[in-house]
């Protein structure tokens, strides 16, 4: 399985508000529709490719679209959204850390089975797609959502 992780990220809320904001879909479409334009330009643009729904995210990809879906959940350190419908296996796993009663720090990581041949093709916009992520997890309205 290849990994694709974003740095980490310094989020000014505390652990349990980031958690269990971004463990609920349905907020975070909330939010995002709301907020697009106080994300980096980068991010706006990709958010074009993203899509959800009551219970998951679906992401326009290179192979298709791809539906997520909240698979693991560990209060308040880790959420995993898993893809269903893909021929490979994909999760997106944002991991959390108190840095103190104020502040979380966040690291979006995807993991992926790619064919040998695909990884030359698809690796370097998937690197992309975590490291903004990443942005998008630090630049989240925490405190509206």
């Amino acid at each position: 399985m290849q990994h694709y992780k974003s740095e980490r990220h310094e989020i000014n809320h505390d652990i349990n508000t980031v958690y269990n904001k971004l463990s609920n879909p349905d907020v975070l479409r909330q939010q995002l529709e709301k907020n697009a334009d106080k994300l980096p330009p980068e991010a706006q643009e990709n958010l074009a490719k993203v899509h959800f729904t009551a219970d998951g995210i679906s992401i326009d990809s290179p192979m298709g679209p791809m539906m997520l879906s909240v698979t693991e959940s560990v209060e308040p350190t880790r959420v995993v959204y898993s893809a269903a419908n893909m021929p490979v296996n994909f999760n997106l796993s944002i991991e959390l850390e108190a840095i103190d009663e104020a502040r979380t720090a966040a690291v979006a990581q995807i993991n992926i089975d790619l064919p040998l041949m695909l990884r030359a093709v698809v690796g370097g916009q998937l690197g992309d797609a975590a490291r903004q992520m990443g942005q998008m997890l630090a630049a989240l309205p925490y405190d509206s959502l």
